[in-house]
Parts: C-alpha cells; structure tokens; sequence
C-alpha cells in the first residue's frame, strides 16, 4: 500500500500552494494565480517573471489585497490600487499612512467611518485635521 502512494505522490501534480511555498512556481502557473486576489498578489511578489500589470487586475478585487499589492510589488500602479483600497476604511487609512505616493486626499474623502476617521487625522502627516467628513 506504501508504495502505490509514494508512487502516487511522485506523479501527482503540485498544487499552487506547494509550488508558492517551495518557490517552484513558473510563468505558466499565472493563470491558475489569477482565480485569487491573494494568489495574485503573491504571484507578484515571487515570481520575479509575472506580468504585474496582469497579476494587479487579479489582486485589486479586494482592498486588502490592493493594499498589499501596491505596498510590496516593485512595480505596482498605485492608483490603481488606491482605488480598490479605499473601499474600505481600514484600508484606506492604511494605505495613506503606509503606501509611498498614496493621495491622502482622496484616501481621507473615502473614510467615514468615524474611528478610521479620527486614526487618519491623528496617525497620517498631511491629513486635513479641520476638512474631516466625520
């Protein structure tokens, strides 16, 4: 019985995962990267052969991921990524607080929720503590 699994496992194609976490992942893995946002972004980020601008349009389908995305991958559209990241509060202050070019502006128009509001004012330089929505 042993042997027909380990005969098994030696022909058994990897899975995504197992590629990504021993770094055995190709171009052609791409397509199978894109059906996650965060299979994207990782694709992206190790993958030093990805289409960023493809592997972007996967990630950006859920503001964390847009965040990271534009936060870790050399290379990544910020405004693009802003724009899917400012759907959420959390988001948005973390990307105005951490993302290098991020347009404060429109990341404190998007808040308003009124805790992300009073984090923004108090932890991003360049927020506009008497122009608050909330």
């Amino acid at each position: 019985m042993l042997e027909f699994l380990i005969r098994d496992a030696k022909t058994a194609p990897k899975s995504f995962g197992y590629k990504l976490k021993n770094n055995l992942l190709t171009l052609e893995d791409q397509e199978e990267a894109l059906t996650s946002p965060r299979w994207a972004y990782r694709f992206a980020r190790n993958v030093k052969v990805a289409n960023i601008e493809v592997c972007q349009e996967g990630a950006i389908k859920d503001p964390g991921w847009a965040y990271n995305f534009a936060r870790y991958v050399k290379g990544a559209n910020i405004e693009v990524c802003q724009e899917q990241a400012v759907k959420d509060p959390y988001w948005a202050y973390r990307f105005a607080r951490y993302v290098k070019g991020a347009n404060i502006k429109v990341c404190q128009e998007a808040i308003k929720d009124p805790e992300w509001a009073y984090r923004f004012a108090r932890d991003v330089p360049g927020a506009n503590i008497e122009g608050a929505t909330c």
